[in-house]
């Protein structure tokens, strides 16, 4: 194996900081001055001239382009000037690396999903054929993290968003997934992170389990709806688009039980951007698959680029933010159903609440299933679908295991980050959903006075469904 290539995921981080160094303080506005960049990393790592454009292309994907092989830089950041969408694919195939790898059987150029029969198709490939079985591919991000090798990467976002930062004409929010807490050290609070948001230029930190209060009122009024006797069941897909991909594309027989919520980011996005004029909306997560869900064709536009937490923690480390040193900035935004959706079971656990408090007295009570992991929800699905017993009616589904603390990009294992988390929620002022003030007044704001309204507002209703 060679040397220089070993552990890329960290020198991808580092070509990653260098970039928004420079971009951020006005040292990156020519072709020269990425040539300059490449040549530093060459140096830097022990890369020879031939395989520049590999270091090449690592730049472009750190910038969110996609990689053409040429050890030639020409229009690249007049590009990412007029960037308004980062566009598909997701995962780039970077050239060069492969034949330096040195393994008989490429585990990373599969799909991390091996042990699922259905995905046990290849999804990328080692030779020059297309990356990609798009029928196939559940857009879950496992690949990228467990190459290595460089041969596979998510593109990143980042860069268009400095201008954008930059330009105090535009209101740029910071929508933060739940499972953001811990994420940056023990000592730093959710008000510290909003703080360095705004030092960074965004307008303002909010917290997407506030969003997710709103759907899980909105779920809760479905499964009330939907589950009338012992043989109805109800599928969530709230949060997930590993879930909600894997039932649309292979058991149609049981989509129809799919509740059409869009996740609680496309919410945010949506909602943020109908009460403020020119808004944009940036994500941060520990997810890959959420740079797709993003660009599904009937959920554009709602939000315009995704961090992940790996990549927030370069940011503020390329531009010496110390998180600890800050003052907090807090806000209790959501509820401790909301903020438990970053972990296995948050979902069921919050829908739940709101379910005994619509209709206490109901006869066919929610009993939840909840499922992490690829193979599991595979198990799950194969059980409903051929009309197996499995003594629930309301099915949660994650994809990534321990759900989304679990994910490909987090900065902390999921078993701490899913203790920081119930503790977070556990420390809101607002027990359930159907407490939260703040939702009762973002439905006021659009004209909306009862949390029924919720079901009965058509614009509302069209805000928070998939077409």
């Amino acid at each position: 194996m060679e040397n220089r290539y070993i552990n890329f995921n960290e020198k991808r981080m580092y070509i990653f900081s260098e970039l928004v160094k420079r971009y951020w303080n006005g040292s990156l506005k020519t072709v020269n001055d990425l040539n300059v960049l490449a040549s530093d990393i060459k140096q830097k790592y022990g890369f020879s001239d031939a395989e520049m454009p590999f270091i090449k292309d690592h730049i472009r994907v750190a910038m969110g382009l996609n990689p053409n092989k040429d050890d030639m830089f020409t229009n690249e950041l007049d590009i990412v000037k007029g960037f308004k969408e980062i566009s598909q694919p997701v995962i780039a195939r970077i050239e060069g690396p492969c034949e330096h790898c040195g393994k008989e059987n490429c585990e990373c150029g599969e799909c991390a999903h091996t042990e699922v029969s259905k995905y046990k198709t290849r999804m990328y490939s080692r030779n020059n054929e297309p990356l990609i079985s798009n029928d196939k591919c559940l857009n879950c991000g496992y690949n990228a993290p467990d190459c290595d090798f460089g041969a596979l990467a998510d593109k990143i976002e980042f860069i268009p968003v400095i201008d954008l930062l930059k330009d105090r004409k535009t209101p740029v929010f910071a929508a933060v997934a739940p499972a953001i807490v811990g994420q940056y050290g023990k000592d730093v609070s959710m008000g510290m992170l909003r703080a360095a948001l705004k030092m960074l230029g965004f307008s303002d930190m909010i917290e997407v389990a506030m969003f997710a209060d709103i759907l899980t009122i909105k779920e809760a009024f479905e499964f009330n709806h939907l589950v009338k006797t012992e043989e109805d069941f109800f599928l969530t897909s709230c949060c997930c688009p590993i879930w909600f991909n894997m039932i649309k594309t292979s058991y149609p027989d049981i989509y129809k039980h799919l509740s059409p919520s869009v996740s609680p980011m496309i919410a945010s996005g949506r909602i943020l951007k109908k009460l403020y004029n020119n808004a944009k909306v940036v994500f941060i997560a520990p997810c890959i698959a959420k740079k797709a869900e993003v660009k599904e064709p009937d959920l554009k536009g709602a939000i315009d680029f995704v961090l992940n937490f790996r990549e927030l923690q370069e940011i503020f480390n390329a531009l010496n933010i110390n998180l600890e040193g800050l003052s907090s900035d807090d806000k209790d935004q959501a509820s401790l159903g909301g903020r438990v959706y970053a972990r296995t079971g948050g979902v069921s656990f919050s829908v739940k609440t709101v379910v005994n408090r619509l209709e206490p007295t109901r006869v066919i009570k929610l009993k939840a299933k909840k499922i992490d992991g690829v193979k599991e929800c595979r198990n799950i699905l194969n059980d409903l679908r051929d009309g197996r017993k499995i003594n629930a009616n309301f099915i949660e589904g994650m994809g990534c295991t321990g759900g989304c603390v679990g994910g490909p990009r987090t900065n902390i294992d999921a078993d701490k980050a899913t203790k920081l988390v119930n503790e977070f929620g556990e420390d809101s002022f607002i027990l359930t959903p159907f407490d939260n003030l703040n939702v009762m007044k973002i439905l006021k704001q659009l004209s909306i006075n009862s949390i029924e309204g919720i079901m009965q507002n058509e614009e509302l209703n069209k805000i928070l469904s998939r077409e």
